[in-house]
């Protein structure tokens, strides 16, 4: 029997109305909170939470400013740190515990912060394409689109928008996936148009060189994540977490796994074969915990 997904609107600790999708049952021993990227939203993980929906309660959400979240009128309250405040509001409203985190680029630094600001919150962490470190390269090119295009007469010149932007990360793609990842990334709205589906103020906390935004040091913060399983999936040809610091990062903790993702860059949307067959081994562990 098909299951059925809930919406869940809810309150952040400074008042807005905030947004997230509820999978699968509440008695389920275990919850994966599914946390997306800077210009994401909560469609990015429906897939997902579809596969794991007889096994977990799966909670996918839009940070504020993103999906049907409320967007903030004060554009300096874009920053992970107030995400994550927002997340355990969240939390709290649904009474959340047994919590495994999947965490995608922003959504990823959002998890080890979360943890490191709480300790033991988290039973697992996977981290998508995300570390300590953030390559300059990757983040530049970030930095070049975000908020600064659209909206778009059609969703076919919506998808050819995305498409320019992201040769080198979905090299492989085809014109269904590209379709596909523009009904993800782009909505509708009153006035005709395809718009992304973020608020576009959030260009400006990203494209500020100097932020309290983020901690300086990010590998005090992943450490913090101790003997906490975790599994960091890492795009073959990403440009935001080099080789480099995925091998450091497996050194720095014991329970850290790790897996390549061939010919996909930043992000892994984690529908790839590989993604799904490192995620199916890491969740495993908590099936009958």
């Amino acid at each position: 029997m098909m299951k059925s997904n809930t919406d869940i609107f809810y309150k952040s600790h400074d008042g807005l109305e905030l947004y997230a999708r509820d999978y699968g049952k509440a008695s389920a021993r275990h919850t994966l909170l599914c946390m997306h990227g800077l210009t994401r939203n909560s469609k990015d993980f429906h897939n997902l939470a579809l596969l794991y929906q007889d096994k977990f309660r799966v909670i996918s959400v839009d940070q504020r400013g993103r999906g049907k979240s409320q967007y903030d009128s004060y554009s300096d309250n874009y920053r992970p740190d107030i995400y994550c405040q927002d997340m355990f509001s969240l939390i709290k409203h649904l009474g959340l515990d047994n919590i495994i985190a999947i965490g995608t680029s922003m959504g990823g630094m959002m998890a080890m912060m979360m943890a490191a600001m709480r300790p033991g919150m988290f039973k697992g962490v996977i981290l998508n394409d995300i570390g300590p470190v953030v390559e300059p390269a990757g983040l530049k090119r970030i930095q070049g689109y975000v908020g600064g295009l659209g909206p778009f007469k059609n969703w076919y010149e919506a998808q050819q928008s995305l498409r320019a932007q992201g040769p080198t990360v979905f090299p492989k793609y085809t014109n269904t996936d590209w379709e596909q990842f523009a009904k993800r990334t782009c909505e509708l709205r009153e006035d005709g148009l395809i718009h992304f589906a973020y608020d576009t103020a959030i260009a400006k906390a990203v494209k500020m060189e100097n932020t309290n935004a983020v901690p300086s040091d990010l590998w005090q913060i992943y450490s913090t994540l101790g003997e906490t399983p975790v599994v960091t999936l890492r795009g073959e040809i990403s440009d935001i977490l080099s080789l480099h610091t995925l091998e450091k990062m497996q050194s720095c903790l014991p329970n850290c796994q790790t897996a390549i993702i061939p010919d996909v860059g930043h992000v892994p949307t984690l529908d790839e074969p590989d993604s799904l067959a490192a995620i199916d081994a890491f969740l495993g562990q908590f099936n009958d915990k």
